[in-house]
């Protein structure tokens, strides 16, 4: 995975903060988001030969799509995406903190997610192929959404109840109703 600037990224007007090639399928891009001053917005494009460009539209990953790809890997894998959830869940719990400064925000940008999903995707690798998303694309967007979350709202947890939703083998209705932030 390699961050890069490439101008195709470019949404509505505004540069991405970071552009991550996560491989030649998926591009995902931050932003600067406006819920706060160190907001994440993320936004990405997957390969799509029926249009010209090749890409799709630009798109902002929502928490049921996640959740969808997840349930997926669950039904080919069981173990291993239990594993991966307990991973998550004790990274939530013991990793992220909310982004407080602009060299916080470049650290986690430039260096420090980048050299976690290289290597949290090696231990996770058996899912690569199974569902829509690669488990580095899928990696790569649980953590920033956590960062996300926790950088506009500290004690903020739905996702987190969404991975020990999942973690749990929970209904779908309970599962969708969580990842779409419904009751």
């Amino acid at each position: 995975m390699t961050t890069t600037t490439q101008p195709h990224m470019i949404s509505k007007g505004q540069k991405p903060l970071a552009i991550f090639q996560v491989n030649s399928s998926y591009i995902l891009g931050v932003y600067q988001g406006t819920l706060s001053k160190f907001d994440l917005l993320l936004k990405f494009r997957q390969k799509d030969l029926t249009k010209k460009s090749g890409w799709s539209n630009i798109r902002t990953p929502k928490h049921i799509h996640w959740a969808v790809d997840v349930l997926i890997k669950m039904n080919l894998e069981k173990g291993k995406t239990k594993e991966l959830l307990t991973f998550l869940i004790k990274y939530w719990d013991n990793n992220v903190k909310p982004i407080k400064s602009k060299k916080e925000q470049s650290n986690l940008l430039k260096s420090k997610i980048i050299n976690e999903i290289n290597s949290d995707a090696k231990k996770y690798s058996k899912l690569s192929n199974k569902g829509e998303y690669s488990i580095k694309f899928l990696l790569l967007m649980a953590k920033l959404l956590m960062y996300q979350e926790k950088t506009n709202f500290p004690k903020a947890y739905m996702f987190r109840n969404l991975l020990v939703t999942l973690e749990n083998g929970e209904d779908i209705f309970k599962i969708v109703s969580v990842a779409t932030h419904s009751r």
